[in-house]
């Protein structure tokens, strides 16, 4: 069980058995952090959480089957990770439905609006934005009560929010949110930050049918450096922020990649064309 006097935490990770949540779990491991991967293919959650607790020599490692889209789900998933381990302490909000799952090329020959029915739609909405809803949800009453918590959501490139639709779309939605959630946990010892690799990652996620160049893509490990910082009392005043994987330098001390890598969530340019402003 996680403690209020050390620094090994309680981490969820959603679509953890993917490439992406796996690399953020080996190295959120070495920290010593308790782990659940959760994945809607439960048996690929379990080989994942087999293969990197025999890494590690550990078994803090658990894999639980479960789709983000069902709030259900989400309840069930962190009531068993508090009987495993005692309690949430983090929440990384991974899961994500891409056009590929539409369309083996959707990727690089974006999907149409004809395609778009509101099945279609509804599917990516359910999983990219729906889903991290409900597992903040399920997840925030212990963090509020302990007084300490992270949320960490993993977005997308600027570039895929207007270009890449509704998956862009889906993205953007969780990243004005977490701006929003940001001052609305201010205060409470619950961060919530965002972090994306910085653009296409060689992961299952782009089927080989997009035809993209895998040896120019990002690797999935890019992400675990700056979620792994996110996890420690290093980071405990740090929220409202995004982090970019590809720009994080292992090189340097954790607080000066993060100045390189960090920036606000959202677009706070934007503010700037507002003309009127509601008083409070």
């Amino acid at each position: 069980m996680a403690s209020e006097q050390t620094n090994i935490r309680v981490a969820i990770i959603t679509g953890g058995a993917g490439g992406i949540g796996q690399a953020m779990a080996r190295r959120m491991i070495r920290d010593g952090h308790r782990l659940a991967l959760m994945d809607i293919d439960g048996d690929a959650a379990a080989r994942a959480a087999e293969a990197i607790n025999q890494e590690a020599g550990t078994n803090g490692v658990l894999a639980l089957g479960g789709d983000v889209a069902n709030p259900g789900d989400c309840e069930i998933t962190v009531g068993k990770v508090s009987d495993a381990f005692g309690q949430v302490d983090v929440l990384v909000n991974n899961a994500g439905f891409g056009a590929s799952k539409i369309r083996p090329d959707g990727e690089k020959n974006l999907l149409t609006i004809e395609e778009l029915t509101p099945e279609v739609w509804g599917k990516f909405m359910s999983v990219n934005t729906e889903g991290p809803v409900q597992m903040m949800r399920a997840a925030l009453p212990g963090m509020k009560e302990r007084g300490w918590g992270r949320i960490i959501n993993v977005t997308t490139s600027f570039f895929t929010m207007l270009r890449n639709m509704p998956y862009g779309a889906s993205k953007a939605a969780l990243e004005a949110g977490s701006s929003a959630w940001a001052q609305e946990l201010d205060g409470t010892g619950i961060t919530v930050n965002v972090v994306v690799p910085g653009g296409p990652t060689d992961t299952a996620f782009i089927a080989k049918e997009a035809g993209m160049d895998t040896a120019k893509m990002l690797r999935p490990g890019v992400m675990g450096p700056p979620v792994a910082w996110l996890c420690s009392r290093d980071a405990d005043k740090v929220t409202g922020q995004r982090f970019i994987g590809g720009r994080w330098d292992e090189s340097l001390p954790d607080a000066e990649a993060a100045a390189i890598a960090g920036s606000p969530i959202g677009w706070p340019e934007l503010a700037a064309s507002t003309v009127i402003w509601p008083d409070d």
